[in-house]
């Protein structure tokens, strides 16, 4: 691996800065659509029974581009590789803007999802660049940025599309990619991976990768866990705020979300926590956060001003919880070789980003049969699994041990 040049302090607070922005703002075009799918599904003519797919095909797209196209980073010029998969985000949101047949706007809705895996290209990108002492609180603040952007995208879509339409949310979005392109260009340098690796022998490597290093596994089972109960209260919480219980409209629903975003502060106290050896107990710490967040709102009476104070309360926690233990873990694989930090990377992410998925599922069955008690419960055990497992955890597996030696 080789950067361009040693860059002085002041370069790598606005490269963080930067890369924050860029992270944040291409993640959120996973999640403009989801509360626009009734927008959407009537502008494109499409039953509301197929709506689900506007929000299903551009994660399913991410999911994809975590495994096939994150692992690049271990192969390709790191800087190129991100403005080439940004481009393309920007024409997919361009044309997302502006398409009128369903099966089009289906396809390039995957497209965009496949594309925006350059976060995760770009969230390790500072680690190349801060000396280890420094990796964690470096890492915390990119990863702010993704949490913003995940948090802030449905709001902002629902703001844009009620002021003008939901294509503006997308031509805004193209605006936005184009000026992350630039600064980019301009102000990171690039890093080039060593050679000798073909794409065959790469994702065959991760294979062995996942099964021979303990850390990386246990710690994409750790925020599978996590990001499931995540997931969990952010696909049943719209459901049971515009239910009788508060009977919030859209607009309402949007202000909660809003609201727990305030847990993005998580990060870089995390990343704090890490670089001071601290990783083990803010792991269980966040564990314990996150089932409490559960177990709080289910305490939220009906009908009462309270009740939608304690509901913020929850949010906040669990976004905080969610988040710091992705620093922790992130912080903790990215000591394990620079070499294979792409693929480690993208392990990561698709194990947990599976948890996520897992749970969305699991959240409207719980919902369904026995309502936010049942979701209560559920989101209350995630945790307490991840953490039951984490007490396995030998200290020798710990962010100093090594990956095994791979291409």
């Amino acid at each position: 691996m080789s950067l361009s040049v040693p860059l002085p302090e002041r370069s790598l607070r606005w490269i963080q800065v930067l890369l924050a922005v860029a992270c944040g703002l291409t993640i959120a075009n996973l999640y403009y659509a989801q509360p626009l799918t009734g927008l959407i599904s009537t502008g494109l003519g499409m039953p509301h029974s197929s709506a689900g797919l506007l929000v299903t095909l551009p994660l399913a797209g991410y999911g994809t581009g975590l495994l096939m196209i994150v692992p690049l980073g271990d192969l390709f010029e790191n800087r190129r590789l991100v403005l080439l998969l940004l481009g393309i985000e920007l024409l997919a949101a361009l044309a997302l803007s502006f398409a009128s047949w369903p099966p089009l706007y289906l396809f390039v809705a995957f497209v965009i999802g496949l594309v925006a895996s350059a976060v995760q290209l770009l969230v390790p990108y500072i680690t190349y660049l801060v000396p280890e002492a420094a990796r964690g609180r470096a890492v915390g603040r990119v990863v702010s940025g993704v949490m913003l952007g995940i948090m802030l995208a449905r709001p902002a879509s629902s703001l844009i599309a009620h002021a003008a339409s939901w294509r503006e949310v997308f031509r805004v979005s193209a605006l936005l990619m184009a000026s992350v392109m630039v600064a980019l260009r301009l102000a990171l340098p690039t890093r080039q991976p060593a050679p000798g690796l073909t794409y065959g022998v790469l994702l065959r490597s991760m294979r062995t990768l996942f099964v021979q290093t303990e850390l990386l596994r246990r710690r994409g089972i750790y925020q599978a866990f996590l990001f499931g109960a995540f997931s969990v209260f952010w696909t049943a919480l719209p459901l049971w705020l515009s239910g009788p219980a508060f009977g919030l409209g859209q607009q309402g629903i949007a202000w909660v979300a809003l609201a727990g975003v305030a847990g993005a502060i998580a990060p870089p106290f995390a990343g704090r926590l890490a670089d001071r050896g601290l990783a083990r107990t803010g792991t269980a710490a966040a564990m314990l956060l996150a089932s409490v967040s559960f177990a709080l709102s289910r305490f939220a009476p009906a009908h009462t001003p309270l009740s939608l104070g304690i509901v913020v309360v929850s949010a906040i926690l669990l976004d905080f919880a969610v988040s710091a233990n992705l620093v922790l873990s992130q912080r903790a694989i990215y000591s394990l070789g620079a070499e294979q930090r792409s693929r480690m990377n993208s392990l990561f992410m698709t194990t947990f980003f599976a948890g996520g998925a897992i749970g969305s599922a699991l959240a409207g069955w719980a919902y369904t049969h026995a309502g936010w008690t049942g979701v209560a419960v559920l989101g209350t055990l995630l945790p307490l699994i991840a953490l039951a497992y984490f007490a396995t955890e030998r200290r020798e597996t710990a962010p100093a041990c090594t990956a095994p030696s791979l291409p």
